[in-house]
Formats: structure tokens, sequence, C-alpha cells
């Protein structure tokens, strides 16, 4: 039998294949470049391609394809074979550095915000050799970017890249401060846990919603729920278990280390969480990891739901991004240390990250908006839609001792001045998890929980890295014009702590008080939904910082915030019809047979013994009767509701439409709906229940 250490990574070009099939120059040249950003020279790329190919052949691989992220929030690919025709009428597997290095599908129906009309159709992919190539199937699949004829990024790994390499130009600049002339580059890394619900194949095909949206538009609430907390981290039914074990094997052969399993809190919801990688390769990773699960899913005759609510009334799915920033010689720039002067520089990391999530919060939130988030986010398994940070008891007063240049009373009394020896040490993991906060310290890194289960991690991660980046910058400029670097190190802390510490709550976030508290009293943003928060990514503040970093351009921005609208919009629209549809040819014609049925029973009743008043049937058919009616008025609303969406003049208003008119009507359907679900016998309703649903998964 086949061991994990030796099949784990057997399906990756990783750097132990690349050893032992590379020459040592070649080698040392492509390691340069994954290593330090140097450029690629041809000769090495077309070496690498040789290698790549001669290995993927033998391990059954027929073709090639450059794997990108477009915007449409999944991936893409373009199936290239490795034939070439040979003179004796024959074939030979070739492959290029070229080929390697760039492709060029076509980008005409891809998502571009009007980055290039639909006739500019021609869009390139490059190789990012720092994230490794895999097969899957029988494909060799290269991890690229995307952009288009004009060199517009149109995918999510550009920016992201970009963000990595700016949040480390700024992170050295302050390193250098500190007397740290070794590191080259500093890089943040995240460990993105993933949250999924599983349902069976022969349910999910009888339900028109899940097979259009992802999620629920109907369903009465069960008998049984999640009251009992007794699904979180229960036992492991044997189907998913046998679900997870296949999947814990096709991501090891993909390198990716998915590291913990168990199930959540709602029935019939999981999780996996990996291990920490460099943030792009665990975007990567973790686009991987959504596509594999639904096809071992599918496998089990099973379907991996990775929508954010797909069930009203229990939790929904989130996907929770563990953020650090650490050096290429491996020292966490967010642990505290083991000596003062690592104190200091800890706390200025610290004040940056700070200082950006409250600065930038409207970016974040925009970050993680989806239709499907909006469901989620604020419910009480998710935290609420307004930012603020978790740090704990200790760090908390570390900071209030430094703001207001009082003795620290933690394991050393003394005065708080940054820099010297008499910088009290103070350690991590003092306090409990904050599982309310949207963005909580957790020792040496900072856990981001407002992420949907469906969401591409890059959007998050690139919009907290440039952040990041903007607060190091502003640092790093006072600080190496700064005659005294203590003392100047020391007020631009104080400073940050004062200007900023508005954003920090360590109390329950699900609190009603809390939201009152922070929109009112603190002045923190509150956007409730993707309309309400998407329009501001082109907010001056926000385009002025993105682009002088040069993570995006402003047409990028432009085309990004109208792409994210036109998603939500389609995804409310193809809900707001399928409930129109469901509730017209299923729902109510269900209803409308049962209520005959009975009311036929109560006829043949009466035939038999005239004196019976039948006041069951009587009550029924006309409770029936007066919900089929509301039924079919609130679906001719919604059916209005619809029509009037194609008044509006722009992306922005037809959002703002849809949050405003159509999902109040949609959630009024809903109500009837349900409550005749109660109501009809079993045999006649058109689909699973959430009963079958959520527990038919043996």
């Amino acid at each position: 039998m086949t061991t994990v250490p030796e099949y784990f990574g057997s399906m990756v070009f990783d750097d132990r294949v690349m050893r032992s099939t590379l020459s040592a120059e070649v080698y040392a040249s492509l390691r340069k470049t994954i290593d330090e950003g140097s450029e690629l020279d041809i000769s090495v790329a077309n070496a690498v391609a040789r290698a790549m190919k001669d290995w993927a052949v033998s391990l059954g691989a027929t073709h090639f394809t450059h794997w990108f992220q477009p915007l449409t929030g999944i991936t893409a690919e373009k199936h290239d074979s490795f034939i070439s025709p040979s003179p004796d009428g024959s074939v030979i597997m070739e492959f290029s550095g070229k080929e390697l290095i760039q492709g060029e599908p076509d980008a005409s129906s891809f998502p571009s915000g009007g980055l290039r009309a639909t006739f500019e159709a021609r869009g390139y992919t490059a190789w990012d050799p720092t994230s490794y190539a895999f097969i899957k199937g029988r494909t060799l699949c290269i991890p690229t970017a995307f952009c288009s004829y004009g060199g517009h990024a149109l995918d999510k790994k550009t920016p992201l890249l970009r963000s990595m390499e700016v949040l480390s130009k700024q992170a050295l600049r302050i390193l250098r401060l500190f007397g740290n002339d070794t590191a080259k580059r500093v890089v943040s890394s995240v460990g993105p846990e993933q949250e999924y619900f599983l349902i069976t194949k022969e349910m999910y095909d009888r339900r028109p919603d899940l097979r259009f949206t992802g999620r629920t538009l109907f369903g009465a609430k069960p008998p049984k729920g999640q009251e009992l907390d007794d699904h979180y981290f229960g036992v492991i039914k044997p189907g998913v278990a046998a679900f997870m074990e296949d999947l814990n094997d096709e991501l090891w052969k993909l390198g990716i280390l998915a590291k913990t399993e168990h199930n959540e809190v709602a029935p019939a919801q999981h999780e996996l969480a990996p291990i920490y990688s460099t943030t792009n390769i665990a975007t990567d990773h973790n686009q991987l990891t959504m596509e594999i699960m639904q096809k071992v899913a599918a496998k089990h005759g099973l379907v991996c739901l990775l929508h954010e609510k797909p069930f009203a009334g229990v939790n929904g799915s989130g996907k929770h991004n563990n953020w650090s920033i650490a050096t290429d010689g491996g020292q966490n720039l967010l642990s505290p240390g083991e000596t003062p002067y690592e104190n200091a520089q800890f706390l200025l990391f610290l004040c940056a990250v700070i200082k950006a999530v409250d600065d930038y919060q409207d970016l974040l939130r925009l970050s993680v908006a989806t239709a499907g988030n909006d469901h989620r986010l604020g419910a009480n398994e998710a935290p609420p839609a307004v930012i603020s940070m978790f740090l704990g008891d200790e760090l908390n007063a570390v900071l209030e001792a430094i703001e207001t240049d009082t003795p620290y009373k933690g394991t050393k009394k003394t005065q708080m001045k940054l820099g010297v020896d008499v910088l009290p040490k103070f350690n991590r993991d003092t306090t409990d998890r904050n599982r309310t906060s949207p963005f909580a310290f957790t020792g040496n890194k900072f856990e981001f929980r407002m992420l949907g289960s469906s969401n591409s991690i890059a959007c998050a991660n690139m919009m907290l890295n440039s952040a990041v980046a903007e607060s190091l910058r502003i640092y790093a400029d006072r600080l190496e014009a700064a005659e005294d670097f203590e003392t100047a190190l020391h007020e631009m802390i104080q400073k940050t702590i004062k200007d900023h510490k508005r954003i920090i709550f360590n109390g329950n976030g699900y609190d009603e008080t809390w939201i009152q508290e922070a929109t009112e009293k603190r002045g923190l943003l509150n956007y409730r939904t993707t309309a309400d928060c998407m329009p501001h990514l082109l907010d001056e503040k926000n385009v002025t910082m993105l682009t002088s970093l040069g993570v995006f351009t402003e047409a990028e921005l432009q085309s990004r915030r109208d792409i994210m609208l036109e998603n939500y919009c389609k995804s409310v629209l193809i809900e707001a019809n399928t409930m129109v549809d469901m509730a017209r040819t299923q729902i109510a014609p269900a209803i409308e047979a049962y209520a005959a049925h009975v009311a036929d029973s109560a006829t043949g009743k009466k035939a038999l013994a005239p004196e019976l008043k039948c006041s069951y049937e009587t009550g029924l058919v006309t409770k029936l009767s007066v919900l089929i009616d509301e039924i079919w008025a609130k679906a001719d609303e919604l059916d209005s509701a619809l029509l009037k969406i194609n008044d509006a003049e722009d992306i922005v208003e037809e959002s703002a439409m849809i949050r405003d008119t159509l999902l109040p009507v949609m959630g009024e359907l809903r109500v009837p709906c349900d409550e005749a679900e109660q109501l009809t016998a079993r045999s006649y309703w058109p689909f699973p229940t959430y009963g079958d649903l959520l527990f038919g998964v043996k």
C-alpha cells in the first residue's frame, strides 16, 4: 500500500521534480526567478518546458493548458495536445518554452467591464513560475496570469501578485530600519478554512432552486435543525467519511496541504482546513479545492454546496482567511518575538494592520461582497457587515499603555519606550478566540472571517496586502527621514493607536448594541449589501491608494466595480425568475391538487353522513385557497418588479433597485409558500424538504 508521503505531490512539478529533471544551471536560474522575481531567459524556459512535458507525459498527460482565474470567480482552461506531426505521418510530443511562457486564449466572452470591445477578442496568459504546474486528469495545468490585448489585467492572479510585491517592497523598507539587511522578500501567507454542505444528488436534482442558484429559495423550517449543537465536531457519517477520504487523496496528490476536517454547526455542513501557503499558491489551491470537492462528491452520489446560505434558518458557510506576513528567512512579522526590540518591530507591523483595516474598511468589506454572502453576514453564524478588529486583553493593555504613556501592568511594570531594553516582553495566545469578530488577532496571524464559502480568496488578500503596504509606506517615509528613530517610532505608534482605536472591539459582534455603537459613536461603516459597498471601490481615496501602489489601474478598478455589480444583479435576477417559475408551475399546482383532494374527501364524507360538518377539511381548504391566492399575487408582483429592473440607467442604479424592490418581494413570496408546505401532504409537495436535504446523507 502506497503511503501518503510517497504519493503526496505526485501530480505536481514541484521543487523535488525540478531538481531531478533540470540541470543545475537551469534549476538555479529558475529558482532565482521564483525567489527573486528575476527575468526568465528563453533558453531556460525551453529546458523547463522539455522537462515538464517529459514528466507530464510519463504520468499519462496528453494535453497542456494555461490554467487561469478570470473575473467569473471560477477557473478557466483551454486544452492543447502535445502532439506535433512528423514527416513520416506519425506524431511526436512537443512543448516549447514559448508555449510554457505565453498562451493566447480567446478573451471575448470573459467579463471585462468595458476594458475591451467584444470584437477585440485577443487575450494573453502568462506563466506564473511561483505556482507549481500540476496534472489534472490527463492535462498538464500551468498556473497563469490573464490579460487583455491592451495589457489590462482580466483576472484575479495579476493584481494579487502585484499586491504581494508591493507589500514585500514596503515591509523590507521597515525591516532595514530595524537593522535587518539579510531579508530579500517579505511574503504574505494564508490558510483558508473552507466550509461546505453535502446533500444527495437525487434530492439536488429535484430542486430547481439548487440547480439554478446554488441555494434553496423555498423551504419550511424542519422539526430539528442545529438546536442541539450535536452535529458540531460530531461523529462523521460513513458516507461523508468516504467522501473526505477520497477528497484528501486527490488533494494530497496535487500537493494541497489539507490538514483538518470535521462536522460544522449545521446538519450536513462540514469544514476542511489546510496548512498555510504563500498567498498566491493558497489562492490557486483553494480554487482547486472547491473544484475537486464537487468532483469527488459526484463520485459518491453527493453534491457539494458552496453557496454562502443554501438553507434559511441554519448556519451559512464561510471561508476563514488566516493571514500573516513573514520574511523569506521564516521570521513571522506578526509574532511578538523573544526580545524587546522584536516587540517594537512587531508593534509597528501590528499598527500598520490596525491603520490599514480602519482606513480601508470599505475595501475589505467589498472584497467579500456577493449576493450569496449578503445573506450570511450579520446573521448569528458570521461576523456583522461592520468591520472591527479583536486584539485580546494583553495587546489591548500594551496599546493602552503606549497611548497614555503609563506603565504596562503586565509581566514587568515599566514605562513604555519603544526600541530600548526596558520594553517588556509579552506573549501570544493569552486570550480566547473571538468568533464574532470580522478580523481577529490569533497569536501570530489575523483571521479575516467575512469571506463567503464560494469567494476567491484573491480579492480579500489583494486588498489586505495593499492596505497594509500603504500603511508601511507612510511609516517608512516618516522613519527614514526622522532624526531620532526611536522617538519617531514611539510617536508614530502612539499616534496610530489614538487615531485608529475606534476599529478595535473585543466584545460580542453579534450584539445589536455594538452595531449601534459602531456606526453612531465610532463612525464605522455598515454596508449591509453588495449594492451598498461595491460603488465605493471608486472612491477617490481607494483609487489613489491602489493606483499609486501599482496594484490596479483606474480602468481596471472601474471594470471590476461594474463586473462585481453585474454578477450581483445577474445572480439575484436568476433567483427571482426561478422563484416565479417554481411558484407558478410547481408549488401552486401542488397546493391546488391537495386542496382539491381534501375537498373531494369532505364531499365523500358528507355523501355518506350528511350531518358531518367536516370542519377540518373545510378549514384546511380555506387556508390553502387563501395561500394560493397570496402566492399567485406575490408571483405577479415579483414578475412586475423584474420588468421594472429593465428601466435602470446603469449598473449602480440596477443593483440599488434589486436591493430595494426585488429582494423584499422575493422574501414576501417565500412566506406563503413555506407556510403552505407545512399544510400540504408530503406526497403532494413537489420538492425534498429541508429535513430531507439536511439529514439525507447517511
